[in-house]
């Protein structure tokens, strides 16, 4: 047995330098995992840094000097930012505070419905109607104490969301502005053999950044998208469901089918079985058809493709590990064990031996 895993060590990690590319996962894994949400918005700032740098590259490929660039980028993405919070906050605010007083009218139309049951269909006694009932008054008086205390606790960090608005549009810039000292800096603590993690590195960046800025303009295509059909057919709450609808993409496969009980729903208790019910569940179905066969190859042509199934189980596995970041990251992040895969020497040695 010992024998036997010397062996394994002496295969894995004969190279020095895969053993520094371990290293450094572990260590990027337990800063995450431990402390982030003390560096929650630093994460945002690195993330949107990321996603910009894109713009700042082409515009200095143009002639424009990088300061200049980066201070008109961080300029429109403050102004985009305080549209936002200005015009869609208060929006879906109003809705939400909306829905929260239609919501026992909605509840009240359930248990209607519920209670007709044993009328229609008398296999379902009336004593199993009541005990559905029960179950579910008491759930929703579990629930909403959840969402009081979940108010009360986001009301008390304001202040903290109100400095992390200063706070991260200023680290955002001085990331983009330094960014080659900054780069600089870290290598600094690099061993100056480490070619395996940055063949690694040059692989997930490619993908990484694609997916980041694909991904965000995903969100706003298929939330504005979503927002113009829902809105001229009248329905409830329509921005806040588009809201939803444009963030469910960042969980692929499994968002779309959470997101769709919502809309159902409203559009139900609104209309009831309608045409106008027909026609935003039309509306809905299309945006997410063309969102998956014309949108996603457009935007992630150059992303690794990649089974559902190993999709939704790295959605499964990060977002368990380090939550909404986990999942945002999913992707990416099961794209870095594929690299590291395919960059290991054991891999490399194995593909050469079976080529001759």
């Amino acid at each position: 047995m010992i024998e036997y895993l010397k062996q394994w060590y002496e295969r894995n990690f004969s190279n020095p330098q895969a053993v520094i590319l371990v290293l450094m996962i572990v260590i990027g894994s337990v800063l995450v995992l431990y402390w982030g949400d003390i560096l929650a918005p630093v994460l945002a700032s690195l993330v949107i840094a990321y996603a910009l740098e894109g713009i700042v590259k082409r515009t200095t490929r143009l002639g424009m000097p990088r300061i200049l660039s980066v201070v008109i980028t961080v300029f429109v993405f403050v102004t985009t930012l305080l549209i936002i919070l200005l015009g869609l906050v208060p929006l879906v605010t109003r809705q939400l505070t909306q829905l929260v007083k239609d919501f026992p009218y909605i509840i009240e139309k359930i248990q209607t419905k519920i209670l007709a049951l044993p009328e229609r269909y008398p296999l379902i006694s009336e004593a199993q109607v009541n005990e559905v009932v029960n179950t579910l008054n008491n759930e929703l008086v579990v629930y909403g104490q959840k969402f009081l205390s979940f108010s009360l606790s986001s009301a008390g960090n304001i202040f903290t969301i109100m400095v992390y608005l200063i706070v991260i549009p200023l680290l955002v810039f001085f990331l983009l502005k330094d960014k080659d000292e900054i780069m600089a800096w870290f290598r600094r603590f690099l061993p100056k053999e480490h070619g395996l993690a940055s063949a690694v590195w040059k692989d997930v960046d490619i993908k990484m950044g694609n997916y980041i800025r694909g991904k965000l303009v995903e969100i706003l295509i298929v939330g504005v998208a979503s927002y113009i059909p829902l809105a001229l057919l009248g329905l409830n709450y329509a921005a806040t469901l588009s809201l939803f609808i444009g963030l469910s993409v960042i969980i692929p496969y499994v968002g779309a089918i959470l997101v769709t009980i919502p809309v159902a729903m409203i559009a139900w208790f609104q209309w009831g079985p309608s045409d106008s019910f027909l026609y935003v569940m039309i509306a809905y179905l299309v945006v997410q058809a063309l969102d998956a066969n014309v949108l996603v190859p457009l935007l992630f042509s150059e992303v690794v493709n990649m089974h559902p199934a190993a999709i939704i189980i790295s959605v499964l596995v990060f977002g368990g590990l380090w939550g909404v970041w986990g999942v945002f990251f999913a992707i990416p992040l099961a794209t870095l064990v594929q690299s590291v895969i395919n960059a290991w020497p054991m891999t490399r040695q194995a593909l050469e031996s079976s080529k001759t």
